[in-house]
């Protein structure tokens, strides 16, 4: 069996992918759990038999790894990935650290497989959780009547910034029914967002900010296509999930019976779309959820071949670690070399 290194086991994400790994059957003799800076004698749990030795990211030998999964900041995979690629370990990498290399192919399990080959440095990159939900649906549309431009508004849980800003979320809540000040917990958004709404997700890169940025680079690259994306993103109030409305101009003329079904056909998508009160998918309904949740379909009758949808994602897990353990099952099945 193949080793295989998670780098960043402490975090969210990557503690959710252990988990995964763990309800999937996989040996923890086969996983090496790594993080940096910690201390000798560090223990994580693996299930609930199972409490594994947590290497520290500056001493680890990638040598004795087949597979490395980066779910780590951007800071630290650019500075380990090539490391872990020197030393011949395949690696997966969770972060935005190689969204525009050329030579990492940006994969999305069951969306272009194939691109696995072209990794010409050893190296893959996953798409944010926000783009992964968003074109899974989007898979068998996109194959049927082909995409023009699409605009995108999403609604992030403070997750995407890690736990520290979960943190800060609650207790925010916490001071504000204490009637106590927030100053000393406006550290991650530097502002108040429990009970509120902030049109700002990453730093502002000219007039977009950097996640908006990276769901068009990622979109286009993913697609291969010249493909238009006016995305907009703002954090909410929520410890978990990613909500967006997407709106689809197609290249064609398209059906949305036709669209709910092919949506419905696609692995990984659950399509809920009732049109009356209650008959959708919110936010606090997929917390570990792996599945993608559709809702809401309707005609956009503002532009030609036009439909827009609502969909909800578990960011951890749904549009983060599920991908991450479905690209390594395409290593682990030697479907690439």
């Amino acid at each position: 069996m193949k080793k295989i290194a998670i780098v960043g086991v402490t975090n969210s994400k990557g503690r959710e992918l252990l988990n995964i790994l763990e309800e999937n059957g996989m040996s923890a003799d086969d996983i090496f759990a790594v993080d940096v800076d910690s201390p000798l004698g560090t223990q994580i749990s693996y299930g609930e038999d199972v409490d594994m030795d947590v290497y520290n990211l500056k001493d680890f030998d990638f040598s004795a790894v087949d597979i490395a999964v980066f779910a780590t900041s951007e800071e630290l995979s650019k500075h380990y990935v090539p490391r872990a690629a020197a030393k011949k370990a395949f690696v997966i990498d969770c972060s935005t650290a190689y969204t525009t290399d050329s030579d990492v192919p940006l994969i999305i399990a069951g969306l272009n497989d194939e691109k696995i080959s072209e990794a010409k440095k050893g190296i893959v990159a996953l798409p944010s959780p926000q783009v992964t939900q968003l074109l899974v649906p989007l898979k068998n549309v996109a194959e049927k009547y082909g995409i023009r431009r699409l605009v995108i508004n999403t609604y992030m849980a403070v997750s995407l910034y890690g736990k520290e800003a979960m943190d800060e979320l609650f207790n925010q809540t916490r001071k504000i029914f204490m009637n106590e000040p927030l100053v000393d917990d406006e550290e991650i958004f530097h502002k108040q967002i429990a009970f509120n709404v902030l049109p700002q997700v990453g730093e502002f890169i000219g007039d977009e900010t950097k996640y908006e940025w990276a769901m068009n680079v990622e979109i286009k690259k993913l697609l291969n296509s010249d493909i238009k994306v006016h995305a907009n993103c703002a954090f909410v109030p929520a410890f978990i999930g990613i909500g967006a409305f997407v709106n689809v101009e197609c290249t064609q003329e398209v059906d949305v019976d036709d669209v709910r079904n092919l949506m419905r056909g696609t692995k990984g998508v659950v399509v809920f779309d009732k049109h009356t009160d209650l008959g959708y998918v919110s936010l606090n309904d997929v917390q570990s959820e792996s599945d993608i949740y559709v809702s809401r379909l309707r005609q956009d009758v503002s532009v030609e071949n036009g439909f827009s949808f609502w969909c909800v994602a578990d960011d951890l897990r749904a549009g983060g670690a599920q991908n991450a353990y479905n690209v390594l099952q395409l290593l682990l099945n030697k479907k690439v070399n």
